[in-house]
């Protein structure tokens, strides 16, 4: 007589248990490996764009903006940054900046629609030479607070660096609500 293969009922029952333990366990790590890679990518996009604008105006000896945008074709001073943004060379050098349709569009973002972005600034505007006033903080937050929240820190020379605290050293403050 042949025995037959397989599992009991009792077995998998147990594994099914044991799995469940697992896996109750390991939701959190997972939900929070997905926060993280989330926020490290806009905030490494929104570094790129500033990179791409400090570099696009030395390359082209004009100036060269970023601005919040809601409909990635012109500059919109109303809508959050976590709506999106674009960069565009501004001829005409206008503060704030405004994209008018002569202007050429180099780049546009959609945004963060699963966090919020602000800035202590409207716009950033880069210049082929001299910065001026380039300086501001953006800073990144999402579902978990303060504590998560990063930053882009641009220098007065237009150079940006990723923090985890203000360019005070202060701890990063997310808007509430």
């Amino acid at each position: 007589m042949c025995k037959a293969a397989g599992m009991t009922l009792v077995e998998l029952l147990t594994a099914l248990a044991a799995f469940a333990v697992l896996a109750t366990l390991a939701a959190p790590s997972f939900r929070t490996l997905h926060l993280n890679s989330r926020r490290t990518a806009v905030v490494n996009g929104f570094l790129h764009t500033v990179f791409l604008a400090r570099s696009e105006a030395i390359k082209r000896g004009l100036v060269v903006s970023v601005c919040r945008s809601s409909d990635g074709q012109r500059c919109d001073p109303g809508v959050d940054w976590s709506t999106g943004w674009i960069v565009f060379v501004n001829r005409d050098r206008d503060v704030p900046p405004l994209r008018d349709t002569a202007e050429e569009l180099i780049f546009s973002s959609g945004g963060w629609p699963g966090g919020s972005i602000t800035s202590n600034r409207r716009a950033y505007s880069f210049r082929p030479v001299t910065q001026l006033d380039v300086n501001g903080t953006i800073v990144f937050c999402d579902a978990r607070g303060s504590a998560h929240a990063r930053a882009i820190i641009i220098s007065h020379t237009g150079r940006p660096r990723v923090a985890q605290r203000d360019a005070d050293n202060k701890p990063l403050r997310c808007p509430s609500g």
